[in-house]
């Protein structure tokens, strides 16, 4: 489903990504581990279109999309969240995730002026699309709540709904597990693996080894910008390599 081929990116004499190549395969959930400085978020920019690559291609679906602006990216479907979450803070949960519907009815001022009929029409369907997604994250009793007061759980929460909103088929999740106290982890991982039955593809960086061999189907380990070995969690947990390269041994 998502293809990245020899991809490279430098920021000045330093080689974040150096050919770098990976698969994530359609309705799987992937991790993506590696020790502190291995590229692993560059490569999600790179994905998300944030960075444009120095060298290489990206493939989704069969279609070429390295070098995409970010938006046109996330019109394909792909969608990601990141280590701090980037919730408007003065805004309530349902407000947040009302903003996110693409060619809304109502920016038009035409439409706001003489047709408001289809425009209360799509807001009624977009804010029952919200509070279906609130109540699936088990999030509705917070809808009135101004975004900058809930806990770190919450907010990457909120992340995940606010996504949701877009429709997407592949979620790339930054360090979902970082900062979340234990309850909501599990809510969480039951959110992704509810989705993944429903279809939804996700590739994820995280330290949490005990969260990444639950989840994960496949798990790639890379190492200064380069892919070094993947695997099942069960044989990336055995790998010698991947110890040493975590420990420095």
């Amino acid at each position: 489903m998502l293809e990245v081929k020899d991809l490279e990116k430098r920021f000045g004499g330093v080689k974040a990504v150096d050919k770098c190549s990976l698969r994530v395969e359609e309705r799987s959930i992937t991790g993506l581990i590696g020790p502190n400085g291995a590229g692993k978020t560059t490569v999600f920019n790179l994905i998300s279109g944030l960075y444009k690559p120095d060298g290489g291609e990206i493939w989704f679906l069969g279609d070429r999309i390295d070098g995409l602006p970010s938006h046109e990216i996330a019109r394909r479907a792909i969608s990601r969240t990141f280590q701090i979450p980037r919730e408007f803070k003065e805004m309530t949960v349902l407000e947040n995730l009302m903003l996110i519907p693409q060619k809304q009815k109502g920016e038009n001022i035409f439409n706001s002026l003489f047709r408001p009929k289809i425009v209360k029409v799509q807001e009624r369907e977009n804010r029952d699309k919200a509070l279906r997604i609130l109540e699936f994250l088990e999030l509705a009793h917070l809808k009135d709540e101004y975004a900058k007061n809930l806990s770190s759980g919450q907010k990457k929460l909120l992340e995940l709904a606010k996504i949701l909103m877009s429709d997407p088929r592949v979620i790339l999740l930054d360090e979902p597990g970082a900062g979340v106290n234990p309850t909501l982890m599990k809510k969480l991982v039951r959110s992704i693996e509810k989705l993944r039955e429903e279809g939804i593809t996700f590739f994820l960086i995280e330290h949490d080894m005990d969260l990444v061999t639950y989840l994960c189907d496949r798990v790639i380990v890379m190492n200064k910008g380069r892919k070094m070995t993947e695997g099942t969690p069960q044989e990336i947990k055995k790998d010698k390599r991947v110890l040493e390269a975590y420990l420095g041994a």
